[in-house]
């Protein structure tokens, strides 16, 4: 049995894989088809002109459906595995999240409103995905340490730990540079500025911004691949109850063909 094979450790491979080949694909498209320059653009430049736009959109909202997927899956594995611990994990796990769900939500915000056309909506769903999504890695953070060593090891708080930090790192780095580089360029319009020159002014706080961006995307996608080895141990099924024998109320002197169908009892 291959390792994506066992339990649910498909979700999380899923959805790093799926993001990442999101924006490498639409870069690489922007890039050929000289919409945008191949020295480190931001990630939502190579998703905001056609065709690349649309595969963009959709390629993230699927990215977002995944990532609900997998925080529930692990809001509900840390739900077990705590169901008599301190009330500390479980209210940090049910903050976490709902802080996840904000996080995908502003994914899905990013996706479509491109930064060209509502640039208020565009910053607004980054600061969603990426400003809260970090606190949600903050939290799965100390849910790990207080989880080791009975649930896992301290290597995989550590590595989780190492990926908050260089995340952390990558969002202020981004933040400070993005901020002076709008402050300092007021007479250009930034958001619509796909194409930049060495001579430039702020040339140098424009690379800077978006290699933290890129850094700030691929860092927040390599935590949830700590998710894999627990996510090994996980299997979910359905599980049907049924209150009558027939999906109808019975009716006097009415007979209902295929009510004791096997179909109709067991789980899935």
């Amino acid at each position: 049995m291959w390792w994506f094979q066992q339990g649910m450790s498909f979700l999380p491979a899923a959805l790093v894989i799926w993001s990442a080949a999101a924006f490498v694909f639409s870069f690489i498209t922007a890039v050929l088809l000289r919409h945008v320059d191949p020295l480190v653009p931001y990630i939502s430049d190579t998703g905001t002109t056609p065709p690349e736009r649309c595969v963009f959109g959709i390629m993230l909202s699927i990215s977002a459906f995944l990532g609900v997927m997998t925080m529930y899956v692990r809001y509900k594995q840390v739900e077990a595995l705590n169901q008599e611990d301190e009330r500390t994990i479980f209210k940090l796990n049910r903050l976490g999240f709902v802080l996840g769900l904000i996080s995908c939500l502003g994914l899905c915000i990013v996706a479509n409103f491109q930064k060209t056309t509502i640039i208020q909506a565009h910053v607004t769903g980054a600061v969603m995905t990426f400003g809260i999504g970090i606190i949600y890695l903050l939290l799965q953070t100390i849910i790990s340490y207080k989880m080791q060593p009975l649930t896992h090891g301290i290597g995989i708080f550590w590595i989780r730990c190492v990926l908050l930090i260089w995340c952390a790192g990558s969002i202020i780095s981004m933040f400070i540079s993005s901020v002076t580089l709008y402050t300092t360029i007021p007479t250009i319009d930034m958001a619509k500025k796909l194409h930049w020159n060495p001579t430039d002014k702020g040339y140098t706080l424009h690379l800077v911004s978006t290699i933290s961006e890129w850094s700030l995307a691929f860092s927040f996608l390599c935590f949830f691949l700590t998710y894999i080895r627990d996510f090994q141990k996980i299997t979910l099924h359905a599980e049907v109850d049924l209150h009558s024998e027939t999906l109808y109320d019975r009716l006097p002197g009415h007979t209902h063909i295929g009510e004791h169908s096997p179909l109709l009892a067991g789980s899935l």
